[in-house]
C-alpha cells in the first residue's frame, strides 16, 4: 500500500489518539469468534486482510438486523459493525446475513415493454440475482447514512470512478434510490402521475413502472420528494400529495393504496410531502400531520389502521423520515413535525416525549440520529441542532436536552454519525465535523460547499445541491479532501441536486431528475 493512502487508512479505521485519550473508531465484516462470558467478538476486516479481536463493554447497545439483541444472539458468520473507544466495543450492530455482493447477472433474454400500461404496471423478468437488500430505503440498511460495504476503490482522480451505465426517463423529482432483489427502484414522473420505477440492478435497463398518485407541482421542482421503501418482496412509495401505495416488486402491480392527507385530515404542506416511510415489523409508519393522526401505524400487508397517534395543536408534518429506537426496553418512532421533535410509543402510538429547541417554523427536513441513549437532530433557516438524551422506565420516555448549537444549522442534506463524531453540512455550506456528545466543532471547510452526504469505508460522499461530488476522509481529526469530480454536462439538470448519493452493490448511485448515474467502486 503506498504511504499516503496507509497513513490515511489507519487515520480512518483504527483509534484516534489525542493527548492520550482513546478516539472512536469502527471495524465492519464477518464475525469470526463470539464468546459470550468473555464478552469478546473477533471481526474479520477486509480492508485490514485481518481479524480484530475487541472487548465488549458491559453497557453497549447491541441491535441483530436492526432489533435489540444479546450477545448470546450472535453467531460467527454474522456481519457485524462494531463502534470502539479504544478497544472497547460501545455499539454493536449485527446482520445476519451476508452484506450481497456483485455477480454478474445475464441480461434478460428480451427487452421489457418501454410503454407499460398507466393503470396497471408493466410487468418483467428480472435477471438472476441476490435477493438480499443492499440500500433497502431512504439513508440506508439501518436509516443513518451509512454504507456497510468496505473494501472499496477510492482512487477516483479528477474524473471520479469509472462510470457503469445511466437510465433516462425517470421524469421529475427528488426520490434518490432503493436497492434489492437485484433490483433499483426510485420515483418520479410519467406524463400526468407520479410513478414507481424499477430497473435491472447490472445495466439500468428498465423492469417495470406503475403510475400511483397526482404530480405535485411547485416552483422548487415537481414531482415526489421521497425514496421507496422495500420490506422483502413489497414496495411502499409515498408521493408529494400524500399518495401512498404498496407494490409488488417482482411483477410491479398494486397491493394496496391511499391517501395519508386526506383519510387522516391533512392539508398539503408548503414544499410537499417528502417523508420516505418507516417499516417496522408488520407496521408501516407515517407522519400525515393531520387533524385525525399526526402519525399513524398501518398494517403493512393491507394498509388497515393499527393507532393513530394524535398530538396536541394538530401539528402539520414536516419534510423528515421516522427512525425506529429503542431506550431501556421501551421501542417507539421519532421524527420530527412542523414544531417539534417527537418520541412514540412503537406499540400504542402514545406520544412520549418531545423537544422544540431545534425545530424552526419553515422546514424541518433531515431525519434524526441515534447516539446511544440520546437523539440528534437539526434544522437550518438559523435554527441550529440539538441532542436530546433520553431515559425510559415503567414503559414510559423522558427527554432532556443535552446541549443546543448553532454550529450545526443543516437545511436538508442530512448528516452522519462515525463513532463519537458527527458530520454533516452546516447553512450557508460549511461542512462540520462535531463531537456529538459534548457538540464541540472539531473542524469544518467550506471546500464541498451546501449538499447532501452518505458515509461508506471511512469515507464521506458529499454532493454539494449545484453538483459537484467531493470525497473527504472521514477524519474527525482535520478536514482532509481526497477528490472531486462532476457528472456529465449533458446528464446535469437545471434543479438543485438534493437527492442523496447511495452507495451500494459497490456502485456508486447518484440520481438528478430525470436520469440516473451509476459509478463502479469495484477495487
Amino acid at each position: 500500500m503506498p504511504r499516503v493512502q496507509k497513513f490515511l487508512f489507519l487515520s480512518l479505521i483504527c483509534v484516534f489518539c489525542s493527548n492520550s485519550s482513546a478516539r472512536a473508531a469502527g471495524y465492519s465484516g464477518e464475525i469470526k469468534a463470539i464468546d459470550a462470558n468473555k464478552r469478546t467478538i473477533t471481526i474479520f476486516v477486509a480492508s485490514l486482510d485481518d481479524s480484530k479481536t475487541l472487548q465488549i463493554a458491559s453497557s453497549v447497545s447491541i441491535t441483530i438486523d436492526e432489533k435489540p439483541g444479546t450477545l448470546k444472539d450472535i453467531q460467527p458468520g454474522y456481519q457485524a459493525t462494531a463502534t470502539t473507544t479504544g478497544d472497547s466495543v460501545t455499539r454493536l450492530r449485527v446482520r445476519t446475513k451476508e452484506i450481497p455482493k456483485p455477480t454478474p447477472r445475464p441480461k434478460p433474454e428480451s427487452d421489457p415493454d418501454p410503454s407499460p400500461s398507466p393503470d396497471s404496471g408493466t410487468t418483467a423478468t428480472p435477471s438472476a440475482s441476490n435477493t438480499e437488500a443492499a440500500w433497502p430505503q431512504i439513508l440506508g440498511p439501518d436509516r443513518n447514512g451509512q454504507s456497510p460495504e468496505t473494501g472499496l476503490n477510492w482512487n477516483w482522480g479528477s474524473e471520479g470512478p469509472k462510470s457503469l451505465w445511466y437510465r433516462s426517463g425517470l421524469g421529475e423529482g427528488f426520490s434518490s434510490v432503493a436497492i434489492a432483489d437485484g433490483k433499483v427502484f426510485t420515483l418520479g414522473t410519467e406524463g400526468t402521475r407520479e410513478s414507481a420505477f424499477a430497473l435491472n440492478l447490472s445495466d439500468g435497463e428498465p423492469l417495470w413502472k406503475l403510475p400511483f398518485g397526482s404530480i405535485f407541482n411547485d416552483g422548487t421542482g415537481n414531482g415526489p420528494r421521497g425514496t421507496p421503501t422495500i420490506d422483502g418482496k413489497l414496495l411502499y412509495a409515498l408521493g408529494g400529495n400524500g399518495d401512498l401505495a404498496c407494490v409488488s416488486i417482482e411483477t410491479g402491480k398494486g397491493v394496496w393504496s391511499k391517501n395519508i392527507l386526506r383519510d387522516f385530515g391533512g392539508s398539503n404542506i408548503t414544499w410537499g410531502i417528502s417523508e420516505s416511510v418507516l417499516i417496522d415489523g408488520d407496521r408501516l409508519i407515517c407522519t400525515p400531520g393531520g387533524s385525525r393522526g399526526t402519525m399513524v401505524a398501518l398494517n403493512k400487508k393491507t394498509g388497515n389502521v393499527l393507532w393513530v397517534s394524535q398530538f396536541p395543536g394538530n401539528p402539520q408534518a414536516a419534510y423528515s423520515s421516522a427512525i425506529a429506537i429503542e431506550i431501556d426496553g421501551v421501542r417507539q418512532y421519532v421524527n420530527m413535525v412542523h414544531d417539534r421533535l417527537i418520541g412514540v410509543h412503537a406499540e400504542t402510538g402514545k406520544l412520549l416525549w418531545e423537544d422544540r429547541k431545534a425545530v424552526n417554523g419553515i422546514a424541518n427536513c433531515s431525519t434524526p440520529l441515534q447516539f446511544e441513549d440520546s437523539v440528534f437532530y437539526a434544522t437550518g433557516y438559523n435554527t441550529g441542532g440539538s441532542l436530546v438524551k433520553l431515559t425510559s422506565q415503567n414503559k414510559s420516555t423522558t427527554a432532556e436536552n443535552v446541549y443546543h448549537t448553532r454550529e450545526m444549522k443543516n437545511h436538508h442534506g442530512g448528516m452522519v454519525i462515525v463513532g463519537d463524531y458527527l458530520y454533516g453540512c452546516s447553512d450557508p455550506g460549511m461542512l462540520v465535523c462535531l463531537d456529538v456528545a459534548t457538540g464541540k466543532v472539531e473542524w469544518q471547510s467550506r471546500a464541498p460547499g451546501k449538499g447532501s452526504i452518505t458515509y461508506a469505508d471511512g469515507h464521506l460522499i458529499v454532493r454539494n445541491e449545484q453538483g459537484p461530488i467531493t470525497l473527504v476522509a472521514a477524519n474527525p481529526d482535520k478536514y482532509e479532501q481526497l477528490a472531486q469530480f462532476e457528472t456529465p454536462q449533458q446528464f446535469r439538470s437545471n434543479r438543485t441536486k438534493w437527492s442523496y448519493p447511495v452507495v451500494a452493490d459497490r456502485k456508486l448511485f447518484l440520481r438528478d431528475q430525470d436520469t440516473l448515474l451509476v459509478y463502479d467502486l469495484s477495487p
